[in-house]
């Protein structure tokens, strides 16, 4: 089972409601976690205060930090949270604060609400939630507002027909987390793995090349490597979901269709040109979602921010 022993939950002091806390108090209340509520300000006026002397910069940010502290208290004595550890910090990078403070203090995940459109019945993800996801070492839980009922539906998002070795642990850990949380929450797991087009520029330069063979083998070789990858987890067959295209476009897809809770997705912790082409596979998945998203990193997975 999953073994949250601290949570870190995001405040936004912009928002009527926190559902990050909601969530956090939801997991620790069954796994016998604690929580940590932590706000990240910041004052843009205190950038034209150079001509101020350092002692009286330095007023000014505790006062504006002790503000908040005050608010987020009276929050949560408002909202019924029992004991709760409160942190407040100054910065503009929201991130950096909140990556530090779970390396610093064993934080086992990080929760934090996304922000809907007011327009559109999509979440918006903020630029702090990329870096989150790109760059903390931790579990990250980008929540919406609503409720994980019984018998809710929670998508492993899988690349079964991969050949990378980081990206099958991937896979293996990604599938087991989902199993603890189907479990958590008596839920269903369902895997879904989608699996390229043919290329239409082999199938025109090459004359001998049969597309729809080569369809048909690379739809097979998913479908075998999905059977396999099932019955090593106990995921039955009708919760299996095998999709030609994009990841992109078929995770949010049968997210849509299934009306899924919870989409657990991972980014591999690489650099370089790989890196990217995978953290932008992740981010135009995440994007199109309009559920929780829990982001996992790799076993081993280095944030460019440890010290």
């Amino acid at each position: 089972m999953i073994e949250y022993k601290r949570i870190l939950a995001v405040v936004d002091a912009e928002r009527d409601n926190q559902p990050a806390l909601s969530r956090a108090y939801e997991l620790a209340s069954k796994l016998g976690a604690s929580v940590t509520a932590m706000m990240v300000v910041y004052d843009l006026s205190y950038d034209m205060t150079t001509m101020l002397s350092p002692d009286e910069r330095e007023s000014m940010r505790d006062a504006v930090t002790n503000e908040h502290a005050k608010w987020l208290s009276g929050e949560l004595h408002k909202q019924g949270y029992g004991e709760t550890d409160i942190v407040v910090e100054w910065n503009n990078r929201a991130y950096e604060s909140i990556i530090h403070y779970a390396l610093d203090n064993q934080i086992d995940l990080v929760v934090k609400a996304t922000k809907k459109h007011d327009d559109l019945a999509s979440v918006i993800f903020t630029p702090t939630d990329w870096h989150l996801m790109r760059k903390c070492p931790r579990p990250v839980l980008l929540v919406k507002e609503h409720d994980w009922p019984e018998g809710g539906e929670i998508i492993a998002a899988v690349n079964v027909g991969t050949e990378d070795d980081e990206h099958a642990a991937l896979n293996d850990k990604i599938t087991v987390i989902a199993n603890d949380y189907a479990s958590l929450l008596k839920g269903n797991v369902n895997l879904v793995n989608s699996y390229p087009s043919t290329p239409l520029n082999i199938a025109i330069e090459v004359p001998e090349f049969d597309p729809d063979t080569y369809h048909d083998a690379v739809k097979q070789h998913h479908q075998n490597e999905m059977r396999a990858h099932a019955l090593k987890y106990g995921v039955p067959d009708n919760k299996c979901v095998v999709k030609e295209g994009l990841p992109e476009k078929v995770i949010p897809m049968v997210a849509k269709d299934i009306d899924a809770e919870l989409v657990i997705i991972g980014t591999v912790g690489r650099v370089g040109i790989s890196a990217a082409l995978i953290g932008n596979t992740a981010e135009h998945v995440i994007d199109e979602l309009n559920c929780d998203v829990l982001a996992l990193k790799p076993d081993g997975f280095v944030s460019p921010l440890a010290n």
